[in-house]
């Protein structure tokens, strides 16, 4: 028995295959539609790669059935930028990818899917002036149509087929070598930019806050999430936050200047997305992650700019 990550290499699976391997776990199996092995660089010889879509039903039956997993950390899918370019390969990837995951569990016995959803699941009709487990979920964006649909399949095969589903909705997650575009990708891309010397322009007013989380408390977020007794879990679908409190672009920027000496950074907000941005971007309340299963997150805005930094210049072949 083993584990099997979807999206095995992407930055979040990756540092999830560290963690296990580092609590004893032998050989996880990584599945990804387009390995990037370079992000494997100190584990290569630990884990198993598998290249497979999720979108196709006999790909995900295959490695289920053949590596036996006790446990799938569905980390897998398509971002928010190319799912509204191309919303038919969202539905496969995410929707009915999600599907052939959870099939494939019950069919084959799998104990525990631990899915990533994201706080795009909400919409812009959010009336509370925070965002907890319990907001309408009514998305704007197709990416975060595709999540709910998934967080509902999951709920579906927990109640029908007493699979061990549990859910984490993200913000947005911040980590070197990011490269699928995104709406709030600043986040990450001034940190990295500037790194290499490059100005960077924001384009949102420097007073915004974006919730994000470090993409090393993100894996270790599933991987506690799923290591909870059962017992604890009411919610089962968790939103958490991440760097607490939350820096505005401003303060990110000059975060980022105080330990890049040099670093050009500006602001030319684009009003459309601002607008849009203004009514989603609201504080997250994790209460329930930290009654239910004892969810705190490491790194504040200071330190992930910090690791962030530390990361590129030590291993920076695994984000090319």
């Amino acid at each position: 028995m083993t584990v099997l990550i979807t999206g095995g290499t992407g930055f979040i699976g990756t540092e999830v295959a560290r963690i296990l391997l580092n609590k004893g776990e032998k050989r996880p199996v990584v599945f990804d539609i387009n390995p990037s092995i370079n992000r494997l660089d100190d584990i290569k010889d630990q884990v198993e790669v598998v290249k497979g879509d999720l979108g196709n039903y006999s790909h995900v039956l295959d490695v289920v059935k053949k590596k036996t997993p006790n446990v799938i950390y569905h980390l897998g899918g398509m971002l928010s930028v190319p799912s509204e370019a191309d919303p038919t390969a969202a539905l496969r990837a995410n929707a009915l990818g999600t599907l052939h995951v959870l099939e494939a569990a019950r069919l084959f016995n799998v104990s525990q899917v631990l899915f990533s959803s994201t706080i795009a699941t909400y919409g812009l009709d959010i009336r509370d002036e925070v965002i907890n487990d319990y907001t309408l979920q009514r998305p704007q964006l197709f990416y975060g149509a595709t999540k709910v649909f998934g967080e509902h399949m999951g709920l579906f095969y927990k109640r029908k087929h007493g699979l061990d589903f549990r859910t984490i909705r993200y913000p947005s997650v911040v980590g070197p070598g990011v490269k699928s575009p995104g709406v709030v990708q600043f986040t990450s891309w001034v940190i990295e930019e500037c790194a290499k010397g490059n100005p960077f322009i924001i384009t949102l007013k420097p007073e915004t806050k974006v919730p994000v989380i470090y993409f090393k408390d993100a894996a270790q977020a599933i991987v506690r999430l799923g290591e909870a007794p059962i017992e604890n879990i009411k919610t089962v679908n968790y939103v958490i936050t991440g760097a607490n409190p939350i820096a505005s672009a401003g303060e990110l920027a000059d975060i980022v200047r105080a330990n890049l000496s040099g670093a050009e950074i500006s602001f030319q907000p684009d009003l459309e997305l601002q607008g849009v941005l203004d009514q989603l971007l609201l504080p997250l309340d994790d209460s329930n992650a930290q009654k239910e299963w004892g969810w705190c997150s490491e790194y504040d805005q200071v330190r992930i700019v910090e690791d962030f930094l530390q990361e590129l210049n030590l291993n920076p072949q695994r984000y090319v």
